[in-house]
């Protein structure tokens, strides 16, 4: 089984990215992002909980997103593998992740970060402004404040994965599929 961390800042292509690894590897992509919508849009106990943190502009706890994240994991026994997008973002997170996948007699395989200059990050996420409908990707102090963040917060777990010689990094930059094939050659050699 394989379980991968797809890391890096906002519009860095991961999405894109895992697209591709998804129909490549036969993975399961569990977007926390996706998670939250599903949840919530269902109105399930766990989606209605996220949504009255969120009301109130509080983070949601780990807790709940874990829960959620388990209840993607045991939706697909039949899975190759997961790809883990937008999760985990803090230490707290990988270490419940880490817990979850020990529960199920598996582990991460490895978090692949890909390195995009900040620059080229703003230029990606405000051209994908244009239709993505999202008014945070049409503002320039907004985009920067997400990239601050996420060198903030996540960027330790990288450190964290690093320390099992799980983490790995490749440039960012390029086409979709040269991109796409230096992802290839760090998953095949896991």
């Amino acid at each position: 089984m394989v379980n991968l961390i797809l890391f890096g800042p906002p519009g860095s292509g991961k999405g894109t990215q895992a697209a591709k690894l998804i129909e490549r590897y036969g993975l399961v992509h569990i977007s926390t992002g996706d998670l939250f919508r599903y949840e919530m849009g269902n109105n399930t106990p766990l989606g209605l909980e996220a949504k009255s943190y969120m009301e109130k502009g509080q983070l949601v706890p780990d807790s709940v997103t874990i829960g959620m994240l388990r209840n993607k994991v045991e939706a697909h026994p039949e899975a190759n593998g997961f790809i883990f997008d937008g999760f985990p973002r803090t230490l707290p997170q990988a270490e419940a992740l880490d817990a979850l996948l020990a529960e199920k007699n598996t582990s991460v395989s490895g978090l692949i970060a890909l390195q995009v200059e900040d620059e080229e990050i703003v230029k990606r996420i405000l051209l994908r402004g244009q239709n993505s409908g999202r008014p945070d990707d049409n503002d320039e102090s907004i985009i920067r404040k997400r990239i601050a963040v996420y060198k903030q917060e996540t960027s330790p777990v990288f450190d964290y994965y690093a320390q099992n010689g799980h983490s790995h990094s490749i440039p960012g930059v390029g086409t979709i599929d040269q991109i796409f094939d230096r992802l290839c050659q760090i998953i095949d050699a896991i």
